[in-house]
């Protein structure tokens, strides 16, 4: 099964992005109230296993963090009730 791809505007730049991508694994982290730990990856699906900060590019760091970024200015966040 392939996954899905999005695409979102933020800052004036389009992010296209799938399930494990840094700006995914970013908008995941802030979603459920985690802190920022830039990483990608190992969540299933192709999304392959999970890799560490220290193991990517400055790009896929930035990635995850605009996506962390882009969650918080929605205020979208996992209710625990």
């Amino acid at each position: 099964m392939v996954d899905q791809v999005h695409k979102v505007e933020h800052n004036s730049r389009s992010y296209t992005f799938k399930h494990g991508d840094p700006f995914d694994r970013g908008m995941s982290d802030s979603y459920y109230g985690r802190i920022r730990n830039p990483h990608k990856g190992g969540v299933g699906g192709e999304s392959g296993p999970r890799i560490e900060s220290n193991e990517m590019s400055l790009q896929e760091q930035l990635d995850y963090g605009a996506g962390y970024t882009y969650n918080e200015s929605t205020g979208e966040k996992k209710s625990w009730d």
